[in-house]
């Protein structure tokens, strides 16, 4: 496949390059500065921009098979100025003319439903978690709307609490919800879970919990 990845430079953007290389893909990777980015291969293309025009992000998603993104706040401040839909929109914007329609992004598992069956002392630890980090889930709610009202056949994959371990493939998915008493997940197996996303059609349009 021909894949189109933003947030390259990122914990998530990176592994999604890496697997995606190492599966025959054919990668381009958006990347603000590509000083920080040392992922190479004989399939990959590094395309330089800072989202701001998304006109000129058209010749990086036009008649790929589908664009990931990696995008979000790298901080709480970040998130205070709603960094990752105005980042999405600008992806959005740079598929419309364009005859890509599948696009798959990373949001976070408290913006998805409560699990069936979760415990009183896990309810308990969402509602401080989603007290303490307000910001980032307002933010990825609004981006998870500029989704859903766009004409792309997205997926918005859920992770909670990202780690750096190495890439396993084994993890519960639930597709429209969360996986109960999903504590964490390698920024990898993120990875791992969005690429397969890419050709699974039970995901479109949906948002898709994913933990151990």
């Amino acid at each position: 496949m021909k894949l189109t990845v933003f947030g390259a430079t990122g914990g998530i953007g990176q592994e999604i390059v890496r697997q995606a290389l190492g599966a025959g893909h054919e990668v381009t990777a958006v990347v603000r500065d590509p000083a920080r980015f040392t992922v190479t291969g004989p399939r990959l293309t590094v395309f330089r921009s800072d989202l701001s025009d998304p006109a000129a992000l058209h010749a990086a998603v036009d008649g790929r098979d589908a664009v990931l993104s990696g995008l979000g706040a790298r901080n709480r401040a970040d998130a205070g100025t709603g960094i990752a839909a105005r980042l999405t929109r600008a992806v959005l914007r740079a598929m419309e003319p364009t005859s890509t329609r599948r696009l798959v992004v990373v949001s976070a598992a408290p913006v998805g439903p409560v699990p069936e069956g979760q415990g009183v002392a896990d309810k308990a630890m969402l509602a401080i978690i989603n007290s303490v980090l307000k910001d980032v889930y307002t933010d990825l709610r609004a981006m998870e709307a500029e989704l859903a009202a766009s004409a792309t056949d997205w997926t918005a994959v859920r992770p909670p609490k990202l780690t750096d371990k190495p890439v396993t493939g084994r993890y519960r998915r639930v597709i429209g919800g969360n996986p109960p008493r999903g504590r964490t997940l390698a920024r990898a197996d993120v990875a791992h879970a969005m690429l397969a996303t890419v050709d699974d059609p039970a995901t479109v349009k949906q948002g898709v919990g994913v933990a151990y």
